[in-house]
């Protein structure tokens, strides 16, 4: 964890600085590409659809939360050191994305879609600053980390469509920009793979290891 503090340290004004370069190049000169492909997504989408993006909305951070929690509990009770240290690895790269993307919600403070835009039809919640999507950011951590703690095809391919479901979910419902998440994806990524260096290691990951593994 010290190693971790260090990186953090040397590196995260880097990061911060690239996440906040995407969320210059979408608000300034692709913004209107951001709302046209929201207009798109939102008010021209499938309303039969509505309750069921809602529901997918809404269960994003308990699927994000409880399966790395899960796992942890299984390590615990069958006393299992390297699925304790896999499910640890998953739940640190959970905290260190939530962090990163509240510190980046409130230094950007972006107003919601549906405040810069009242045409746009707003059927969910959403109260804090839009950029990132904290959804997108739980459910894309969720499955970039658990995919490289546990390399195996039957997990890749249901977490990233849970991932992309959520995403997409947040424009359906008119609460976030296509830039909010990839803002949050990136944030995934940047987060899962600064844990990985320094807690998937130490447990013999690998991303040489998990591409063999793969295929």
């Amino acid at each position: 964890m010290g190693n971790l503090k260090i990186f953090i340290r040397k590196n995260g004004t880097a990061c911060l600085l690239t996440i906040y370069f995407i969320f210059s190049f979408f608000t300034c000169g692709a913004q209107n590409l951001d709302i046209d492909v929201l207009k798109k997504l939102n008010l021209h989408r499938n309303r039969s659809l509505d309750g069921m993006f809602r529901n997918v909305t809404d269960y994003g951070a308990p699927v994000a939360y409880s399966i790395p929690m899960f796992l942890w509990i299984v390590a615990a009770i069958r006393k299992n050191r390297g699925l304790q240290k896999k499910s640890q690895y998953v739940i640190a790269s959970s905290i260190l994305s939530l962090l990163s993307s509240t510190l980046v919600k409130h230094l950007v403070n972006r107003p919601r879609p549906f405040i810069s835009y009242p045409f746009i039809e707003n059927i969910s919640t959403g109260g804090s600053p839009s950029f990132p999507s904290g959804h997108a950011s739980d459910a894309f951590t969720l499955a970039i980390a658990i995919s490289l703690a546990f390399p195996r095809w039957y997990i890749f391919f249901p977490s990233f469509l849970w991932a992309i479901a959520v995403g997409y979910s947040r424009m359906h419902l008119g609460v976030h920009y296509p830039s909010d998440i990839l803002g949050s994806i990136l944030i995934a990524l940047l987060s899962s793979l600064i844990c990985f260096k320094y807690l998937g290691q130490p447990v013999g990951l690998s991303i040489t290891k998990i591409w063999r593994r793969s295929n």
